[in-house]
C-alpha cells in the first residue's frame, strides 16, 4: 500500500501524458481509442491531486509539434478536449478547482477557444487546486516569445538590459504566477522532456513511469508522489555538515 506524507507533498506536479497511441496499438485499436481512454487517467489524476492536497497540476495535453499529426487525429483530439471541458466543469466547480491554460490558445478552433474562456471565467473564483492544460504548447516557442517581448521593451526604452533578471524572463512566460514544478512525471518509460517547461523544470525532480498513460491511474500516481518524497532536494547546494 502506497504511503503518502501529507506534509511533504510537491506543490506543483507537471505531467507529460505519453503512450495513448501505443496503448491502442497493443490492443489492435485505432489511436483515437487510446486518446479517449487517456481522458479517464486525466480524471483520476485530477481527482487524486485534489484529494491529497496538490496545489498546482499541469498536464501536457497538446504540443506545438502535435499539429504535424494527421487532420483526422487532430480533429479527434479537439473533439475529446471539447467534451472533456464540458463534462468536467461541474466537478471543477464542486471541488474548488480553478482552470487555466498555457500555450498558443489562439491556434485552437474558435469554438474551443470560447469554451476555454468560459471555463476559466466560471472557475476564476475557485481558490483550491489550479489545473493547467498545456495546449498548442512548446517551451522553445514560449522562451522565444519571452525574449522577443523583453527585447521590444528594451528597444522601447522601458527596460534596461542590465535590469533583466531570471525573474524578468519568468514573468514573460505563459506560466507567470505559477510556481515551477517540484515534480515532473513522464509516462510510457521514455526518457525525454519533449519541449515541455524547459525553463521551469530546471530543478524539478523527474519521475519516469513505465506504464502507458491510459494505464496510469491512482496507484501509479501515488507511487510517483511517494518516490518524490524519498528524494533529497538540494537545488545545487551541499547539505549542512557535509564537506567535499
Amino acid at each position: 500500500m502506497t504511503s503518502i506524507d501529507s506534509k511533504n507533498l510537491p506543490k506543483h506536479v507537471a505531467i507529460i501524458m505519453d503512450g495513448n497511441g501505443r496503448w491502442a496499438k497493443k490492443r489492435a485499436l485505432n489511436r483515437i481509442r487510446g486518446h479517449e481512454e487517456g481522458t479517464e487517467s486525466v480524471r483520476v489524476v485530477v481527482r487524486t491531486s485534489r484529494e491529497i492536497g496538490i496545489s498546482w497540476l499541469t498536464l501536457y495535453a497538446f504540443s506545438e509539434e502535435n499539429w504535424k499529426r494527421s487532420r483526422l487525429e487532430i480533429d479527434a483530439l479537439m473533439g475529446i478536449l471539447k467534451r472533456f471541458l464540458k463534462s468536467e466543469l461541474e466537478e471543477m466547480l464542486e471541488n474548488n478547482i480553478r482552470f487555466n491554460t498555457i500555450g498558443r490558445i489562439d491556434k485552437l478552433p474558435t469554438d474551443i477557444q470560447g469554451i476555454i474562456r468560459k471555463t476559466i471565467e466560471q472557475t476564476s473564483q475557485n481558490n483550491g487546486m489550479v489545473l493547467s492544460l498545456a495546449l498548442s504548447y512548446g517551451s522553445k516557442q514560449e522562451i522565444l516569445r519571452a525574449v522577443q517581448d523583453i527585447a521590444a521593451r528594451v528597444e522601447a526604452g522601458v527596460l534596461s538590459p542590465k535590469a533583466i533578471t531570471e525573474q524578468t524572463i519568468s514573468d514573460s512566460l505563459y506560466t507567470v504566477g505559477i510556481p515551477d514544478p517540484d515534480l515532473l512525471i513522464r509516462t510510457s518509460g521514455e526518457y525525454r522532456v519533449s519541449n515541455f517547461l524547459l525553463w521551469q523544470i530546471a530543478y524539478s525532480e523527474i519521475y519516469i513511469a513505465p506504464v502507458l498513460w491510459p494505464d496510469f491511474r491512482k496507484e501509479e500516481y501515488l507511487g510517483a508522489i511517494e518516490a518524490y518524497q524519498k528524494r533529497e532536494r538540494r537545488f545545487g547546494a551541499v547539505p549542512e555538515g557535509e564537506f567535499i
